[in-house]
């Protein structure tokens, strides 16, 4: 495929590298604190989930989420810091972006009233799906330097 400036897998590695930057954004943003000491994050998702609109979710969170809300906390930070690294230094890369898609879509789920959050999300899909679909960690990945995938 003819590209400019850089070839389609330097342009795929370009995207995976700042969604991976953008999953660590996602991490450092967080004030750690609150979301470890009191399980704000949890707790706030918590509030979101009663007042879904969709049994599904609201019974869904409160069988696996609520009664583990400090495990749960650390899931979720260590998910995101997870998918930060993996996809920023190309580690695992196709196993990171389908956790991408996943995560992304759980987050989708439990705001889908909530349009204003909604493109960070549906963008982070996208990349993800063009990461995976364009196989981004042909270059400057750690799983092409150890030949895997």
């Amino acid at each position: 495929m003819q590209t400019s400036l850089a070839s389609a897998a330097v342009w795929a590695a370009v995207l995976r590298i700042g969604l991976g930057l953008w999953w660590l954004e996602s991490f450092r943003h967080k004030n750690l604190s609150a979301w470890i000491r009191r399980q704000a994050g949890i707790n706030w998702a918590g509030d979101i989930a009663g007042k879904h609109r969709w049994q599904a979710v609201r019974t869904g969170f409160d069988k696996v989420v609520r009664p583990h809300p400090k495990a749960m906390t650390f899931v979720v930070l260590g998910a995101e810091l997870s998918l930060g690294l993996g996809l920023t230094f190309g580690f695992l890369t196709p196993v990171a972006a389908f956790a991408s898609i996943a995560l992304n879509l759980l987050y989708f789920t439990m705001m889908i009233h909530d349009w204003a959050e909604q493109g960070q999300n549906l963008m982070m899909i996208l990349a993800a799906v063009v990461v995976l679909g364009l196989h981004g960690w042909q270059v400057w990945s750690i799983d092409h330097l150890i030949g895997i995938f």
